[in-house]
């Protein structure tokens, strides 16, 4: 549906008078706006829309300007009254009108005064529709008359007297300014013992001989012309009791002294205001001041009340040392007794005021300018209050109604001014004059008759762009006359746009409250009365939120140290963000310390003032987001840093402003530990449902002490907080008091509505249940509703208790319904739940798939495809289809085992499916089903298919048995899986020699039918490695390889185990190992010994120059000396890469004895020394051998 924007109309009974019943058809007024396009044809009354204030002091010094500002089409004319008779302006050369307004100019400071023109002036603006005016306006020039002399005698009193000195100043307009200074324009100083009261004079409740002075001068400021007046100078002389005393002792006798106790201590007693009780009187919206000030030792302190009631908060101030009491914005309800008490230690003493509140009249309701069509009706109310109430008079055009010309349109009823049936002619400007005793009020109001056809005054085609999730505001300024009706569409196809998505403002504005990125588009606002209808269309771009998806983090350096924070902005791609850093919200300190380098602020050279809160602000011309973190710097090592921990919790929850769904939490923080609170956590309890299980609720800001939570009704709430920081979460606070909320209708209904049938007759309607919480009052139940969705029944409801599932019986198969489930209470219903769609029991399809059809693609791959089911033959929801297929058995392997089915199923409403893994050269049969949530349907007519030949597994097995000396035989069995028809055999072959080289490689073809093949002529004791496969026509298959051995020469192994059996054989070799054990004992020995040694024998024992013996002690080198002389030794080779011994070389020795060259050492021990001129060599000392061979060796020779 479109929706209208009408005038509101207001309803009244029907046992009102006749008369009123015209308010029944009153419009709403029409403010004509201030377009400059509109003006220039569409006429208007006058409008004052500025003038002087009521009471208007001037300065004599200056001309006198009398504001009169007005706006009407034409544009209205200008006179004046004075003395409430017309001024002649053009009568008096010193005055003069400011052309094009009705602003007077007086000009006095050529010639003239201002006490000639004062008065009481009224403008007046008319135009051809009505004449609006002003307020009188009161012309007073201000005076600022000096001080009478007088003479003054000096002042003098004993200490502890009270004082007031009077100021009297002269009666001034306005009056002045009262303060007391001294003849260095010093004030003097104030305090609860001397103060000033509120009609200028100087108080002392008593005085002290450090008053004394002679130049208390009271000074009258008159602020209007900016002059100061200044009394004659006080003298005072405060004399102590000891001068007293002294002067009495000179002329009097003992019997005169004054004792000190009697001059220092009395009771308080007013200064002013004087006696028990006392009258004020004060107009409504001013300040109210009560002063009670008193005198008395030791000095009074001054206390109100107000009796029979509190003095209103956050309007009640104290001045001048809590002697004076403000009211501010007082009104009627600020009547009533209020009572000073001034006490000091020896009593005390009070006085009553009291207050009466009168009010000048101010408005409940005033006239508003009223915009007609011709024939149409309105009112024009006045409605105003005072004390006492005012009294209300019209006047039209500046006239009293009462002699003004009568209208036959007009009827007028107290403060009311009722229209009907109105003309061109009824158009005029009206005055409504509220006065009493206080003052009065002035309202101008036309009545505009007017016949225009709607005019849209915003912009066309203007562009707005606004931030996801946010309000939009399309504007659409309109005037018309009848007013207008404003509907709105969106798109060029003109839908309309409906009040459950969008507010339509009376002022024609649309507002999206949620704009999303589908509501960009362009939108037309249409206006449309009586007289015709005009349109605009204005666009709306919608961007994306600016966000801040890395903040900046909270950090804690040392003093000399870098640091930086991070801020990385996504923003919508067309705008273009400016990113700006604060600290402490105002502008980062000019200080090349800090950088800012694209998405971070480095602070390098960390002193303690930049410790601080360091805020990003990224901006752009639609939305701006923030981020702050918190620096805090600290004394660098070896300072011990502080001990940082998660917070205490809370402590001191406080409920307040309990409401139905909300109420305010408050609560103390406890200690950060060092850590700056982040946030805090709030949880809540239902005692009532869910006692002893706490859930979120909300979290705020670290800075918040206080929370306003929204309830659930009937709930009975405890809350808790946590606090949280840069460390971990503090444990919950205890508990708060507990609050029960009233009870209320659900505002939710059950989620996860669903219909499905269990049976073929039935609808099982299942539900989420509301759970305690949600359910917002006792007595919760469900009104469960169901009806067909294709037929025209009415809905079908029942109520239930608080279950979850409602089963409905006799239902047709698979017909589908709409559902909706809707909770309820004892207190009401929830709102209109929403509409889901479910189906009744489904039943196993009645029909197969038809027209089946199989297309083989390879050996294992086929391809099949059938004719869809008719949805109705389904009989519930398609699950897809389902294919059974299985292969033929050959009747041997059918009496052993069941024929082996296979299944594919493919979802949806697919109706054609690949099947892969088949055997090839095979025969196949299968059948396809449609499957729905009950189960399959009947099988389709078996189809059979056969696959062509694949290639075959590899042979079974491969044996090769018999070897001799040329010629091994092979045995095999068949491939387990032929697929297909053996065509033959393929034996490759190839020999291995000793180093695992491959010979040539020999092919052979055997025929299918054998099993078993002989190889002939091949070499005698050879590795040999075999590759054997099968063929079919299809191609060979896989092969399997095997490795055998032909046997060696009888004679050549029949030597070889004579030799190995003989005794001196077996002897020698143990003769062998038993010498090398020896051998090897002795050098384990001499190795472990330690001390010198000759250098022979470890020539003789082939050690290596490299591994030299240790000395035990000390870890260096043992020496090597000869029994005869001490040459040097060569350096001797090393044991070749073969392990074997060369004659000429020794064993990892040194063996050569050099001349000439001393050797030498290295610092850590190695032979570093170089030989020549070598020796013979020397014959080999004992038994042993220079060519003895090494254990290795001797290892070796085993083998």
């Amino acid at each position: 549906m479109q929706l209208k924007i009408m005038p509101k109309k207001k309803r009244l009974s029907a046992g009102r008078v006749p008369l009123i019943l015209f308010l029944c058809q009153m419009i709403s007024a029409l403010e004509v706006p201030l377009d400059p396009k509109l003006l220039e044809d569409l006429v208007q009354p006058p409008t004052i829309t500025q003038q002087s204030p009521k009471d208007y002091i001037i300065d004599p010094r200056e001309n006198i300007v009398i504001q009169c500002e007005a706006k009407g089409k034409p544009p209205p004319s200008f006179s004046w009254t004075r003395n409430g008779t017309h001024f002649d302006i053009d009568k008096d050369p010193l005055v003069t009108m400011k052309p094009g307004s009705g602003t007077l100019i007086i000009n006095i400071m050529s010639e003239g005064k201002a006490e000639t023109y004062e008065g009481v002036y009224q403008c007046t603006a008319r135009n051809e529709r009505g004449a609006a005016i002003s307020n009188n306006i009161v012309i007073r020039p201000s005076r600022s008359p000096l001080w009478t002399k007088e003479k003054l005698e000096p002042i003098i009193l004993r200490s502890g007297q009270s004082l007031v000195l009077p100021c009297r100043p002269p009666v001034g307009l306005p009056p002045p300014i009262i303060f007391w200074m001294d003849n260095s324009f010093q004030r003097l100083p104030q305090s609860e013992r001397v103060s000033q009261g509120l009609n200028g004079d100087l108080y002392f409740s008593n005085v002290l001989p450090e008053d004394t002075r002679e130049d208390y001068i009271c000074y009258a400021r008159f602020n209007h012309t900016q002059t100061i007046q200044q009394k004659q100078p006080i003298s005072v002389k405060v004399i102590s009791v000891d001068e007293l005393n002294d002067t009495i002792a000179a002329n009097l006798s003992d019997t005169e002294f004054y004792s000190a106790k009697s001059s220092r201590e009395r009771p308080p007693t007013f200064l002013t205001p004087e006696g028990n009780a006392s009258n004020k009187e004060e107009l409504r919206g001013n300040v109210l001041s009560l002063e009670c000030i008193a005198e008395g030792l030791p000095t009074p302190v001054i206390y109100w009340i107000k009796e029979d009631g509190i003095l209103p908060i956050n309007r009640t101030f104290y001045k001048n040392f809590k002697k004076t009491l403000q009211i501010i914005h007082v009104s009627e309800a600020d009547s009533g007794n209020y009572q000073c008490i001034a006490k000091n230690a020896l009593g005390a003493i009070h006085h009553t005021i009291s207050v009466t509140v009168k009010a000048a009249p101010y408005w409940i309701m005033a006239p508003q300018n009223l915009v007609l069509s011709p024939g149409e009706d309105g009112t024009l109310i006045c409605r105003a209050n005072g004390k006492p109430k005012p009294r209300i008079s019209w006047l039209t055009n500046g006239v009293p109604v009462e002699i003004a010309p009568d209208d036959p349109s007009r009827k007028i009823d107290g403060d009311t001014i009722i229209f009907s049936n109105v003309q061109e002619r009824s158009s005029a400007v009206y005055q409504c004059n509220a006065s009493n005793e206080y003052g009065y009020l002035l309202a101008n109001a036309f009545v505009n008759v007017l016949a225009e056809p709607p005019r849209i005054l915003t912009t066309a085609n203007t562009l707005y762009q606004v931030i996801a999730n946010r309000p939009a505001l399309l504007d659409c300024a309109f005037f018309g006359s009848p007013l207008p009706t404003i509907e709105w569409f969106k798109g060029a196809k003109g839908s309309a746009l409906h009040e459950d998505i969008y507010v339509l403002h009376e002022n024609g504005t649309l507002e999206i409250p949620v704009a999303q990125k589908d509501s960009t588009g362009t939108y037309t606002c249409v206006a449309r009365n009586k007289l015709g209808m005009a349109k605009n269309e204005v666009h709306l771009e919608i961007k994306d939120p600016t966000r801040i998806i890395k903040q900046p983090e909270y950090a804690v350096v040392q003093r000399g140290s870098t640091v930086s924070f991070e801020c990385k902005v996504k923003h919508d791609h067309t705008l273009i963000p400016t990113v700006i850093w604060l600290k402490d919200n105002s502008e980062l300190p000019s200080d090349e310390r800090l950088t800012i380098d694209k998405d971070q602020l480095v602070i390098a050279d960390v002193s303690d003032d930049d410790s601080g809160t360091y805020t990003c602000v990224a901006n752009t011309t639609l939305d701006n987001v923030s981020a702050s973190a918190v620096l805090s710097v600290v004394a660098p090592t070896p300072t011990p840093a502080p001990v940082y921990d998660v917070p205490n919790p809370p402590f001191d929850l406080e409920l307040t402003n309990p409401l139905d769904k909300s109420v305010q939490l408050s609560w103390t923080p406890g200690d950060d530990n060092n850590s700056p609170i982040t946030k805090f956590i709030i949880e809540y309890e239902d005692t009532m449902h869910e006692a002893g299980l706490w859930h979120h609720h909300t979290e705020v800001s670290g800075t918040q002490t206080t929370a306003q939570l929204k309830l659930s009704p009937y709930v009975n709430y405890s809350f808790r907080v946590m606090a949280e920081n840069s460390i971990g979460r503090s444990s919950p606070s205890e508990a708060s008091e507990q609050y029960l909320t009233k009870a209320a209708e659900p505002d939710k209904n059950p989620t996860a509505v669903e219909g499905l049938g269990s049976e073929p007759d039935n609808l099982v309607i299942t539900w989420k249940p509301l759970n305690g919480f949600e359910s917002n009052g006792p007595g919760l139940q469900y009104k469960v509703s169901w009806r067909q969705k294709d037929g025209d029944d009415e809905w079908t409801s029942v109520v239930v208790a608080n279950v979850s599932k409602y089963i409905v019986s006799g239902t047709p198969t698979f017909v589908p319904y709409l559902i909706k489930v809707q909770a309820l209470n004892d207190v009401g219903f929830a709102p209109e739940p929403a509409v889901v769609m479910g189906h009744s029991g489904e039943d196993l399809p009645m029909v197969a798939p038809g027209n089946v059809r199989v297309t083989v693609v390879n050996s294992t791959l086929a391809e099949v495809h059938w004719d869809p089911v008719p949805l109705k033959s389904i009989r519930g929801h398609l699950q897809g289809y389902r294919i059974y297929y299985w292969k033929a058995q050959n009747s041997s392997k059918r009496k052993r085992r069941h024929i082996e089915k296979k299944i594919l199923t493919f979802q949806g409403s697919k109706t054609h499916g690949m099947l892969p893994g088949l055997e090839p050269f095979s025969h196949y049969t299968l059948n396809v089903r449609v499957v729905n949530g009950k189960g399959e349907g009947p099988a389709s007519s078996d189809q059979v298919f056969n696959t062509p030949e694949g290639v075959p597994s590899a042979p079974s097995s491969l044996k090769i048995v018999n070897p001799t000396l040329d010629s091994l035989t092979l045995e095999w069995d068949p491939p387990s899986h032929p697929n297909g028809i053996l065509t033959e055999y393929t034996l490759k072959y190839q020999p291995i020699n000793s180093t695992h080289e491959l010979g040539p490689l020999v092919d052979l073809k055997i025929p299918a039918n054998k099993t078993r093949w002989t190889l002939k002529n091949l070499n005698f004791s050879t590795r040999y490695k075999f590759y054997f496969y099968a063929q079919t026509s299809a191609g060979s298959g896989s092969q399997i390889t095997e490795e055998a051995v032909t046997t060696v020469d009888e004679a050549m192994a029949s030597r070889q185990v004579d030799i190995a059996t003989q005794g001196w054989f077996i002897g020698l070799m143990c003769a062998v190992a038993l010498l090398i054990l020896i051998l090897l004992i002795v050098c384990f020995i001499r190795r472990n010994k330690g001390g010198k040694y000759p250098v022979k024998e470890k020539e003789d024992a082939r050690a290596d120059p490299e591994i030299q013996p240790m000395k035990e002690d000390d870890g260096t080198f043992g020496e090597y000396s000869d029994a005869e002389d001490h040459k040097p030794l060569k350096k001797g080779s090393r044991t070749p890469s073969d392990r074997t011994v060369k004659k000429e070389d020794s064993d990892d020795s040194l063996v050569d004895y050099g001349e000439g060259v001393n050797g030498q050492f290295n610092e850590d021990g190695s032979f570093i020394g170089q030989y020549s001129g070598k020796k013979e060599k020397e014959p080999a000392e004992g038994n042993e051998s220079s060519e003895a061979p090494s254990p290795v060796n001797a290892m070796n020779s085993f083998v």
